[in-house]
């Protein structure tokens, strides 16, 4: 299972009542909808496997970090 990262997030009352609200209707923690809600928006802008863009396994920073920026540069042909 992969690491989870804490953080503190701070919403007004009203948008914790209407996500407590969600999370009630669909028989989830509040936590749990919020990380529910942001997987769904990450899919949609990113593409089902954006988990995979972001981790890296160990040592391949280098190689990352070599590949992401072949990605900027436009390509000569």
């Amino acid at each position: 299972m992969p690491e989870k990262k804490n953080f503190v997030l701070r919403l007004n009352q009203a948008t914790y009542k209407a996500l407590e609200k969600w999370a009630a209707d669909e028989f989830r923690s509040v936590n749990g909808q919020i990380e529910y809600i942001l997987n769904a928006a990450l899919k949609e802008q990113f593409g089902k496997n954006y988990s995979d863009r972001f981790i890296r396994p160990e040592g391949s920073r280098e190689r990352a970090a070599s590949k992401d920026q072949e990605e900027e540069m436009p390509k000569k042909e």
